[in-house]
């Protein structure tokens, strides 16, 4: 908390004190988190973060809770891997992919988690809930229990059984709504106004979305303390978008890196693609739209950040792209097949989005990209189930050349 001012509102600049609220008074504009960066300039340096932790608690200095006190399942510093076999495949001679799959609940939510949670400790709540599209679900369980609190998990009742059963084992009471996330959120919105809990993506977002930009600090710092040239991000709120975004520049202020040249890249897949539909308007505006999606991770029609989203793709000379359904699997298995990672749907549309970025010319052959994979394949078994077709055979040496033949 040393380096936080005030939470103030991104449309008009009104500042507010830091406490558990998220919308502004008077033009119901979205809050964020205000810092003191000359404080945090005099404390930070390169020396000092690689001095810290192997998580995303090296950056401390530019989160807006006490590290001391962190709800730590020992989220972030996760692997920025040097993508060769699928970089030649499309071109590429300096691909890398970002994989927070491998985060303590298999996704980048618990980056944005770990934050909202210590937060609500130091307001001194006792019950989190949230909204969730899934993995948010999981994660937050698994952070309540750690931090021994008491958690409500809303999630659309159609949610896939994997994400379902990641959540439910952490014992939190699971809440399946018949409707769409859109549906499940208004939900929580109004909850929010009638319980004292801390919702982590309602009242508590303007911490909540603060641990997402701990995707940009990594990246440049893994690859030598430079921002990329592009980033390609999949997109649901918008909010992820954004604050990669934000911690590349956030890093290049404070001196830590160079100037930030990156365009970024929002990808969605066809079926619910507001933010890209946005773009391509060329009028800055989001229309809503009623999801009707393969990746349900993505599948919010009426996205929070959806404006702050374009005017990133704008400020960065940036861009959107649209995964038409039936690439998401084969986003999926092309990332599996050439750099063995397993990610669920909204990797597929990354994939399947920077190919299409490529072939637009868009992304040239030697220019540095990262991908940003953020979810666990072994949560959506379900999406690519249809690629279990085994040789059965005998157990003689007979059969399996006979059946290796006929294949």
């Amino acid at each position: 908390m040393a380096y936080v001012k005030a939470l103030r509102c991104k449309q008009c600049g009104r500042e507010y004190p830091a406490e558990p609220i998220n919308v502004c008074e008077f033009c119901f504009g979205p809050l964020e988190v205000a810092y003191d960066y000359d404080g945090i300039a005099r404390a930070i340096s390169r020396a000092k973060i690689a001095r810290g932790p192997l998580s995303m608690w090296r950056y401390a200095a530019l989160l807006p809770v006490d590290a001391d006190n962190a709800v730590d399942l020992n989220a972030g510093f996760t692997p920025l891997l040097k993508a060769k076999n699928l970089g030649r495949l499309l071109g590429l001679s300096e691909l890398y992919v970002k994989n927070d799959a491998v985060n303590p609940s298999y996704s980048f939510k618990d980056r944005v988690v770990t934050v909202a949670m210590t937060k609500a400790l130091e307001f001194g709540f006792d019950t989190v809930a949230c909204a969730s599209t899934g993995n948010l679900a999981g994660s937050v369980a698994a952070h309540a229990a750690r931090a021994g609190l008491k958690a409500f998990i809303f999630i659309p009742a159609d949610l896939e059984h994997g994400k379902q059963v990641g959540a439910a084992v952490y014992g939190p009471t699971l809440v399946a709504v018949k409707g769409s996330y859109d549906e499940v959120n208004r939900l929580c919105s109004e909850l929010s106004d009638n319980y004292p809990w801390a919702f982590v993506n309602i009242n508590m977002r303007p911490y909540y979305a603060e641990g997402s930009k701990t995707l940009g600090y990594e990246v440049a710092e893994q690859l030598g303390w430079r921002a990329p040239q592009h980033c390609v991000v999949p997109v649901a709120s918008g909010s992820l978008l954004t604050k990669i975004w934000k911690g590349l520049n956030e890093f290049a202020a404070l001196g830590l890196i160079g100037s930030v040249d990156t365009k970024m890249y929002v990808t969605q897949a066809a079926g619910c693609a507001p933010i890209v539909d946005g773009w391509n308007s060329g009028k800055m505006l989001i229309r809503p739209v009623k999801p009707n999606t393969i990746a349900k991770s993505l599948a919010i029609g009426n996205p929070a950040d959806g404006y702050y989203a374009l005017t990133t793709l704008r400020d960065s000379g940036g861009s959107a792209v649209a995964v038409p359904e039936e690439e998401v699997v084969d986003g999926i298995r092309l990332l599996a097949e050439t750099e063995g990672i397993f990610t669920e749907s909204a990797g597929g549309v990354v994939i399947s989005g920077l190919k299409r970025l490529v072939q637009s010319g868009l992304i040239k052959s030697d220019e540095v990209t990262v991908a940003y994979i953020t979810g666990n394949g072994l949560k959506t078994q379900e999406t690519v189930e249809d690629l279990v077709r085994p040789l059965i055979i005998e157990p003689t040496l007979t059969s399996f050349q006979e059946a290796l033949k006929g294949r």
